[in-house]
């Protein structure tokens, strides 16, 4: 079986929360979709899957709502459900962040296409930021990344007041999974002043997509929010597994005979933690 996985986010102004979450928890219901989709005042944000028809005619529903019509989403494909069941939340924002003044609806940094991300990080004076936790960067990202080593992003204002300042570090390019993160964190750092702020259109999952391996600046890979755990070039699954005891993202070995394809960890045990892992 053929899973189709979707992701996809809205900053935008919704007054209707509860009415929204409703007509969304239907949708999704009607046409067997699996995940979370999160409904909050500053838009919506979710990742979940179901067939192929399914997911078309969540997008397809959503979009017909004005403000969701140029609603992006990121696609791609699993040999099983990533998720066992469907959740719609009502919250007081679609990513935690706790800085008002991070207002993706005002304004946020300069897009980047991810054909030219790699000219923009290859330039010395650039400070390219990776605003993801310290999990997430551990199994892989961009050459001459900066790893903030927060363990959540509301942990990612911290790290910028001690570490940089806006007199000094003039350009800032940032990059997270799939743009959502840096859509507050790159709101956030033009209210502190800093004048050139970039971010990679789409995320990392978008530049994965689209950018041949043999062209990329990305070293290792994704850590993805589903049962994949990592995907590689081409968004193919990748070679991770979560440790049971620390949930932390570590490598698997290849799948023995017969096996179907999930493999164990290479010493049958957390490297990190010792916690046995074997799946």
């Amino acid at each position: 079986m053929t899973v189709t996985i979707t992701a996809f986010y809205k900053f935008v102004a919704v007054a209707d929360g509860a009415a929204l979450r409703a007509h969304l928890a239907d949708v999704c219901a009607r046409n067997a979709i699996k995940g979370t989709i999160l409904v909050a005042p500053e838009g919506i944000n979710a990742t979940v899957s179901g067939s192929a028809q399914g997911v078309a005619a969540l997008l397809a529903d959503v979009r017909s709502d004005p403000r969701f019509a140029d609603l992006v989403s990121k696609e791609a494909t699993f040999d099983r459900d990533p998720f066992k069941r469907m959740k719609v939340k009502l919250k007081r924002e679609i990513l935690t962040f706790g800085h008002p003044e991070a207002d993706p609806t005002r304004r946020v940094g300069t897009y980047v296409k991810p054909a030219d991300w790699n000219a923009l990080i290859s330039d010395p004076d650039v400070v390219v930021l990776d605003t993801r936790n310290d999990y997430e960067y551990a199994i892989g990202t961009f050459e001459r990344a900066a790893d903030p080593a927060t363990r959540a992003f509301t942990e990612f204002p911290d790290y910028v007041m001690r570490n940089l300042d806006p007199t000094r570090h003039k350009k800032i390019a940032m990059f997270c999974t799939g743009g959502i993160r840096c859509e507050k964190a790159s709101a956030y750092m033009l209210a502190l002043g800093y004048p050139e702020v970039y971010h990679l259109e789409g995320g990392i999952l978008k530049y994965l997509e689209t950018v041949p391996a043999d062209e990329s600046l990305w070293r290792g890979q994704c850590f993805v929010f589903d049962e994949r755990v990592s995907v590689g070039h081409g968004l193919a699954p990748g070679g991770y597994v979560i440790c049971k005891g620390c949930g932390w993202p570590i490598p698997r070995s290849p799948a023995g005979p017969g096996s179907s394809g999930a493999g164990t960890t290479s010493a049958g045990a957390c490297p990190r933690c010792a916690a046995e892992t074997s799946c």
